[in-house]
């Protein structure tokens, strides 16, 4: 079979004395595919693929990227059955393509018991076309970015603030261009393939005023007069981002026992680099207002990605009271998270944590910083980023 360049990009590399070699990733697909067909999701070039290649070596591999595997599924899906008869579990990539084609999956999960790996980038047209991802019959999982810690030694703050996660960029020897690309492929093949909007050049506008509201509350009036759009359509093209998953909303967590809380969620985009591209700056440096905002976006992918690989039941909100107290990240209203790029964190930081402390039981409060040490003020607990991340990933903290 065939693949494209594009997806050929997507294979996951690190180089290590000029020696290539696959990063494995944190989500374990095989293991949901050995009980139950399965949707995997993510944005593109997120590494979907190389995932499916390395944990499913002997899968049936249908992928409708393929000018001829698309028309021949297209004009009889009863071909997936012609050649995956045995008990190997099937493979079709980019199934948002060809929705139609889910009629005959939900035959053959009921009929045959055969089982299904289905991956895409978007659920979008999945739904407008009226599928219900099977009615229950396939579990869905979500495919990030690398995550530091699927990085290891190799992962580099600074690189990853700039350039950010997605894997193909993140190997890249041009990465500036390589994003820039990559926006264009997104815009291309995400928005004019699928029909979301017909008026490219709007919606262009209109990601560019986005971005420059990422991690902050979001403001569809504001936006809709800085991109010269009505705010309806603005309400629909984040809808397209979530559905797309390059953008993520985050709700405000409302059970404070007594101050009152604003009531707009805010909203971040799924990579700092395609972020920093977005919003058309430079290289960011640490102790500036931008660094800052692109550390505490990255600290929310790190969050999502733990959520979607191991705890797919977590629930991320933030709180800001009306008078501005606010804590950047609350996971099942047990964990409270502030984030600051700080090396000397003060009694000021600790506000908006010291005050959600009346406002329910919380069995962790953590300032993630720039520290070099973890230390406890008043029950706080002050960590590095990189211990932070270490027991995020070991599953200590929810």
């Amino acid at each position: 079979m065939k693949l494209c360049y594009n997806l050929c990009r997507f294979y996951k590399k690190a180089r290590i004395n000029d020696i290539t070699m696959y990063i494995a990733r944190k989500l374990d697909v095989a293991s949901v595919l050995k009980k139950k067909s399965c949707f995997l999701f993510g944005p593109r070039q997120c590494g979907k693929s190389s995932l499916v290649r390395e944990t499913l070596p002997d899968a049936h591999m249908l992928d409708l990227l393929s000018g001829d595997t698309f028309t021949r599924l297209a004009r009889n899906p009863n071909y997936i059955e012609e050649i995956c008869c045995d008990n190997r579990p099937v493979v079709i990539d980019e199934i948002q393509k060809l929705p139609s084609l889910l009629d005959e999956v939900h035959r053959l999960i009921e009929t045959k018991g055969m089982r299904f790996l289905l991956t895409g980038s978007s659920a979008r047209k999945l739904r407008k076309g009226g599928v219900n991802l099977l009615g229950g019959r396939a579990r869905v999982r979500n495919l990030h970015p690398f995550s530091a810690s699927e990085l290891g030694d190799a992962f580099d703050l600074d690189r990853a603030i700039n350039h950010g996660l997605v894997p193909g960029i993140w190997d890249s020897d041009d990465p500036e261009e390589d994003l820039a690309g990559y926006v264009s492929l997104y815009l291309e093949q995400e928005i004019m393939q699928e029909g979301a909007t017909r008026n490219l050049p709007a919606f262009s506008r209109f990601l560019e005023v986005a971005a420059l509201s990422n991690g902050e509350q979001i403001n569809y009036q504001a936006i809709a007069s800085d991109s010269q759009i009505p705010r309806t359509t603005v309400q629909e093209y984040f809808k397209i981002l979530k559905d797309t998953l390059l953008a993520e909303e985050v709700p405000v967590w409302k059970k404070g026992r007594s101050r009152k809380t604003v009531e707009t969620a805010k909203f971040y985009l799924f990579d700092t680099g395609v972020t920093r591209r977005l919003q058309g700056r430079k290289a960011l440096t640490k102790g500036t207002p931008e660094y800052g905002h692109a550390f505490e976006s990255w600290i929310m992918h790190e969050l999502s990605a733990y959520a979607d690989t191991f705890r797919r039941d977590a629930e991320i909100s933030y709180w800001r009271t009306r008078t501005n107290l606010e804590v950047d990240f609350i996971v099942n209203g047990e964990v409270a998270i502030e984030v600051k790029t700080t090396r000397n964190v003060t009694k000021d930081d600790l506000k908006g944590l010291r005050a959600i402390a009346e406002e329910g039981s919380f069995a962790h409060r953590i300032l993630v910083s720039d520290e070099p040490r973890k230390r406890e003020i008043d029950g706080i607990l002050i960590l590095p980023w990189k211990e932070f991340l270490d027991e995020l990933w070991s599953e200590h903290l929810f």
